[in-house]
This record gives structure tokens, C-alpha cells and sequence, in this order.
């Protein structure tokens, strides 16, 4: 949950419960429940797991209405909490990517999500088994195509309005819109209706984090019993679908669900984020020895769209003592030279990454040579994106980098090529503690979240449905 996104809310007096107490299970309960429910999902033929803003929790994100919830402090009066690290730089909590493993153990056949952070999307859940019920504050979509469009970058705007960017189809170009929904939006049939049938067909509904008091979507868990199937809280206060569950958890959603896969035998896998960043040099040819050449370091989503994860660049030449090294402030990041063409030299980017990177920064270097024509490629951007999370893993370091493609434009002629960037890798403890509950959680980052006094480290630094997600349309 962002707190932009909180203070974008029209204002609504009635928002239900909030500053409830947490209930916490004795740890011999606890683990008892563990075990009844590691047993339920593995007899499970169609599991459905049901999110909402306590998955989130402990990726530094606030909740609604816990006691420090966005809601509860609200109603004391006391503004809206801090988050820990930007909301674009949140990474998936072990909760998220146990889901991505259970989905690829094929046990999880949907995810139904309340929340906007995106994470789900971000861990790896197919864009096909996920319902936003609520929208995400990082996708657009086309309302004259259905075309969606997933950013690094959280869109400026709620409650489905008009945004600043445009359809990147070519025989479409309409303006896109947001996908958060205000107060008084209905719920997208394009998301009920999946997020409904797979309720029907569940034997077993896993509510993570949720209070269950936000209508309709509080409801659809219950069209499992219907059909014979279960329902499964796990939360840390009490809810008013408590009665209608098979089982009831009061513990942290990431032990509990720590607990599960560590008896199913299954290893939560790592997370590495790859950011991905277009750099482009024109060149502008004069008369003469001299050429004129702009560099631009941009977003892949668009001139005009932010680098959220750069605060600066920095710009030398490795082999040119005569040419003046810069330092980019300001985004578009652009710099602008005019040398001589017969005269080769080696860009050397040093790109200077924000807070809740990995690293701090990641330097790449680009041969440059005026008298000699590139060409355009394509490695194709999946096998490249996996063999940086490969290289990232066995590495346990993130910084490295890896173009996709380049494309050759003309009137002017320049190059435009896209890298990727791993620029987080977090390593998950699936080991359950069940006599201790959260002490600290380790950020990607470096940084340290605390919760509570007990201790247990789970994470470890090192519209139209058919067009689903366009992960770098520009707009």
C-alpha cells in the first residue's frame, strides 16, 4: 500500500474496524495449525490464495487498519506512517514468493489480491492467475484496446482517470488510465469474474493478511463453502469470516507460511529484481572534422517517464583524458558534446542508484566510434533477463547489466539500446522458528525493519483481459 496512494483516497469517515489488537497463537498452537494446514494444501486439488495488506507488512509497507495501520493513526490523528523505503522499491515479502512456488509446484491455481503494491506481479505470479481486485498503482491500461501496461514507476493518478501517456500501439494511441480504484469505483468485471469462478471451483481459500471487511471482495471466499471447500485465515486479528473458516491462524503470515513449505518440502525461492534502462546517442554531423552527438539515459516507458531507481549519472571517458567527465543531475539525464569524428573513445557510465538498491551503483561502458556503422539486435529479452538472475544468484551480488536490443533510428541517426539491471537480489529463510515470532527483517538494501522483540529473520540482503501485462511500452 502506498501512502500516496492513501492520501489519493477520497476521504470516507466509515472505513470499519481499525486498531484492533493482534492475537498471537502459543507457539505449540501455532505449530499444530502449521501442520493442519500444510496437510490441507497438500490434499488440495484447487487452492486459491486471497491477499490482502498484511503480506506486506513486512516489506516495509504499512497496513490499513493494524495499530499502526494508515486508517488507525488516521483516526487518532496522527497523519499517515512512514514507510521505510520508497514504494517502487519494495520487494516481495516471503509470503509472495512462497505463492510464486507453490503456483510453479503447480498446488496454487489463483491469487486474488486486494492490494495495489504490485508485488504479486513483481514476485513472478502470472499476470493470467492473479486478480487485482483494487487495481495497482503501477499498471495502465488502454480503455480503447485493453491493452495493460506494467511501469517501474508508480502512476501519478487514482479512481481510473486519464494519465499523461498514451497507447504505444501504433493503430491505437488512445490516453491511458490508471487502475486504482476510489472508494466509490466498482470492482473490474475483468477481475471479479476470474477472481468468482476460482473461488467456485476451490476446495481450499488461503486468506493471507486480510481483515475481511472490505465488500464485495470480503465475500468471495465464502463461494468456496458453497461447493464443498474450506476456508483457511491467517491473521493477526480477529475477522468477521472467523466462523465461516475451517481453520484460523493468528501468527505472522510469513512464519506461518514459512512453517508450510518447509513440511512440503519446498525451497522459497530467491528474488531479483531487473530494472531495465534506455541509452541513446545521436549524432548530429557538421561540416568538417567535428560531430555533434547527444547522450540520453531514459526510461523505457517514455522520455517523459521517471527513473525512479537512479539519482545520477555519471559520465567519463576512460581512454580520453581530454574529454571533460559530467555528472547528470537532472532526468532526462542528456549530455550533449561535439568531438571529433575520426576519433574513437569508451563511454564509461557510471549509474548511480537511489535508495533501496542492492549496490550503489553499476558502471557500463560503450564503445563509440562515428567512422563505424552498428547494427540493430535483438537476444531476446526473456533469455536475457534469466541468465542475469542466474548470474545473480550463483553471484549472490546484483550490479550486473546485459543488453536486449538496439535499434538504429535515422533524421538523426542514433542508437538506442536497452540493458537490464539486476539491482536487488533477497534471499528467504524458510526455516520456521516456532518459538520465537519477528525480530528484524532484513531488507534488500541493507536496511533493517524491526518487528517486535522476538526474533525469527526471513529475509536475508545479498479492460480487456486477452492483452495482459506490456512491461516496457513506452507511452
Amino acid at each position: 500500500m502506498s501512502l500516496g496512494y492513501a492520501e489519493k483516497l477520497t476521504y470516507k469517515e466509515d472505513v470499519g474496524t481499525v486498531g484492533m489488537s493482534e492475537i498471537f497463537d502459543p507457539p505449540d498452537v501455532l505449530q499444530e495449525k502449521i501442520e493442519e494446514l500444510a496437510m490441507l494444501i497438500k490434499k488440495s486439488k484447487h487452492l486459491v490464495a486471497f491477499t490482502g495488506a498484511g503480506i506486506s507488512t513486512s516489506c516495509g509497507i504499512p497496513d490499513f487498519r493494524g495499530p499502526k495501520g494508515v486508517w488507525t493513526l488516521q483516526r487518532e490523528g496522527k497523519g499517515v506512517p512512514e514507510a521505510s523505503l520508497p514504494f517502487h522499491r519494495a520487494v516481495p515479502s516471503l509470503t509472495h514468493m512462497a505463492l510464486v512456488e507453490l503456483e510453479k509446484a503447480g498446488i496454487l491455481k489463483f491469487v486474488i489480491s486486494q492490494n495495489v503494491d504490485s508485488l504479486h506481479l513483481r514476485s513472478g505470479i502470472p499476470r493470467e492467475k492473479l486478480a487485482e481486485l483494487h487495481g495497482n498503482s503501477f499498471r495502465e491500461f488502454c480503455p480503447s484496446c485493453g491493452a495493460e501496461y506494467l511501469r517501474d514507476f508508480e502512476v501519478e493518478t487514482i479512481g481510473m482517470k486519464e494519465t499523461s501517456r498514451r497507447c504505444s500501439d501504433v493503430k491505437c494511441g488512445a490516453k491511458l488510465k490508471d487502475t486504482v480504484l476510489d472508494w466509490e469505483d466498482a470492482l473490474p468485471a475483468e477481475e471479479m469474474n476470474p477472481a468468482e469462478k476460482h473461488c467456485k471451483m476451490a476446495d481450499v481459500v488461503l486468506c493471507l493478511g486480510t481483515s475481511l471487511q472490505i465488500t464485495p471482495a470480503c465475500n468471495l471466499p465464502l463461494k468456496s463453502i458453497r461447493g464443498g471447500g474450506r476456508i483457511v485465515i491467517v491473521n493477526l486479528q480477529h475477522t468477521p469470516k472467523d466462523k465461516k473458516a475451517s481453520l484460523v491462524i493468528h501468527g505472522f503470515v510469513d512464519q506461518v507460511i514459512a512453517g508450510v513449505l518447509h513440511l512440503l518440502n519446498l525451497r522459497i525461492p530467491p528474488y531479483v529484481r531487473i530494472d531495465l534502462v534506455q541509452i541513446s546517442l545521436s549524432q548530429f554531423p557538421r561540416r568538417g572534422r567535428y560531430v555533434k552527438w547527444t547522450l540520453r539515459i531514459s526510461s523505457i516507458h517514455g522520455q517523459k517517464a521517471p527513473l525512479p531507481f537512479l539519482k545520477s549519472v555519471e559520465v567519463s571517458f576512460s581512454d580520453r583524458p581530454d574529454l571533460k567527465s559530467a555528472v547528470l543531475h537532472k532526468q532526462p539525464f542528456q549530455l550533449k558534446r561535439e568531438t571529433v569524428r575520426t576519433r574513437p573513445f569508451e563511454l564509461v557510465l557510471t549509474l548511480n542508484y537511489g535508495d533501496g538498491c542492492g549496490s550503489p551503483c553499476t558502471k557500463i561502458e560503450i564503445p563509440v566510434d562515428f567512422e563505424v556503422s552498428t547494427d540493430s539486435f535483438n537476444h531476446g529479452k526473456d533469455a536475457v533477463l534469466q541468465k542475469l538472475r542466474d548470474r545473480a544468484i550463483q553471484e549472490s551480488c546484483c550490479g550486473q547489466y546485459a543488453a536486449i536490443e538496439r535499434k538504429i533510428m535515422s533524421a538523426p541517426r542514433s542508437e538506442v539500446t536497452v540493458y537490464a539491471i539486476p539491482t536487488n537480489i533477497v534471499r528467504y529463510n524458510s526455516l520456521l522458528v516456532t518459538s520465537k515470532a519477528f525480530d528484524s527483517i532484513p531488507r534488500g538494501n541493507g536496511n533493517v525493519v524491526k518487528r517486535h522483540n522476538e526474533g525469527m529473520n526471513v529475509m536475508e540482503a545479498s479492460r480487456k483481459r486477452p492483452k495482459r501485462v506490456l512491461t516496457d511500452g513506452s507511452g
